[in-house]
């Protein structure tokens, strides 16, 4: 059975989607901690992410320092912080987190549960500062 982000990466349902190569994808998370919180995912399914491969590991860090670049360029933050529980679901898939302190990374906190709208806007602006 195809994992959440599988679905998503086939276009099996909709995502907000940050950016995307042959491997990798980047979408928003449709209930962050905070709003600009975008999970890095490789195309490739694979449930731990210590199981990957050298060249990927790094490949995956290298495909989202510019989306970590363009969300802190658009969502006023320190840093952007960077999580692997990998729990949740079992494709692997690294948090990046707007934070201004280490409790923005506290994953046990309620979740935000932006509207569509807020979601859209904020992919477009992320999406800008990417290309921009």
């Amino acid at each position: 059975m195809l994992s959440i982000f599988s679905r998503i990466i086939h276009r099996e349902i909709p995502g907000y989607i940050l950016a995307e190569n042959d491997r990798f994808i980047a979408i928003l998370d449709i209930m962050p901690l905070v709003m600009g919180h975008a999970l890095v995912i490789p195309k490739k399914e694979q449930s731990y992410i210590f199981d990957m491969k050298d060249h990927e590991l790094a490949e995956l860090m290298i495909f989202a320092q510019p989306i970590a670049k363009a969300i802190q360029s658009v969502v006023p933050c320190q840093r952007i912080g960077v999580s692997v529980i990998g729990l949740e679901v079992p494709h692997v898939h690294i948090h990046l987190v707007p934070i201004n302190s280490a409790d923005d990374l506290n994953f046990t906190r309620p979740k935000l549960k932006p509207t569509s709208e807020e979601l859209s806007s904020l992919t477009a602006k992320i999406r800008s500062a990417l290309h921009g």
